[in-house]
Parts: structure tokens; C-alpha cells; sequence
């Protein structure tokens, strides 16, 4: 029997504790898109260090599991310019509705957010609808 769910499983409770964490130390919610945005256009000035510790830890902890447990395979695809249209996408996605997977679906539906349930529902639905479309219909990714 096949146990990647285990990895799943224990990824998820490392970032929902992480979130938690975040929350009572700082009283901020932890959405990784908002910690980013801060840094780019200047408003997250004050806590800066803090932010980008943040993102050296959310790239840096990765790359160094990956490198003493191997990485794993995945089947992202290799054209470059559906890998930076998702990206572009992805992060304009995130400014209009005000946050992202971790601040909307993790910490937002952890604390029965009405707006973070929202978000999450809309952003699950068109993940999927952009699969069928570019994956089963026109065979892209």
C-alpha cells in the first residue's frame, strides 16, 4: 500500500502549526502571499527582517530537505512559458483577492473565516476548471 498520504498528512499539520505560530507570535495572519507584498511594494518596512526570514525559511527548508532526502519526482511541466503565465497568474490571483492558499485556506478556514472559505471555494473551483481546459481539452500542461 502506497503511504505518500503520510507525507501529505504531516506537511499539512507542519504548516497549519506553523500558522498557528505565526498567529500567536505576531497577531498576524500567516499568508505568504501578503508577507511577499509587503516586501515588494514597501508597507512590511517596519518588520522586514522578519518577513524575509520568513521566505528564507518557506524556500530555504525545501531545498535543504531536498537535498539530504532527495527531491521528489514531479510532473510539472517543462515549457517555460505555461510555468510563467501560472506564476503571472497566480500572483495577480493572490492581490485581488486579498491573500493566498496559506492565508485564505489555511489560516482563514481554520478560523471559520466566511471570506477565507469563500476565497478558498473560488480559487479550488478554478484550479480545477484551468486543468480540465489546458491538461484534457487543450492538452498544454
Amino acid at each position: 500500500m502506497e503511504q505518500d498520504w503520510v507525507y501529505g498528512l504531516l506537511g499539512g499539520g507542519v504548516i497549519g502549526l506553523a500558522g498557528a505560530i505565526y498567529l500567536l507570535i505576531n497577531g498576524r495572519i500567516m499568508g505568504a502571499s501578503g508577507i511577499v507584498g509587503g516586501l515588494v511594494d514597501g508597507s512590511g518596512r517596519n518588520d522586514g527582517g522578519e518577513r524575509l526570514a520568513f521566505l528564507v525559511g518557506l524556500v530555504g527548508v525545501p531545498a535543504v530537505l531536498a537535498l539530504v532526502f532527495g527531491a521528489p519526482e514531479t510532473n510539472i511541466t517543462g515549457n517555460w512559458a505555461v510555468l510563467i503565465a501560472a506564476g503571472l497568474l497566480v500572483g495577480v490571483g493572490t492581490r485581488v483577492a486579498n491573500g493566498c492558499t496559506s492565508g485564505h485556506g489555511v489560516c482563514g478556514i481554520s478560523r471559520l473565516s466566511l471570506r477565507g472559505i469563500v476565497a478558498t471555494v473560488f480559487y479550488i473551483g478554478a484550479g480545477g476548471l484551468t486543468v480540465v481546459l489546458f491538461r484534457h481539452i487543450l492538452g498544454v500542461i
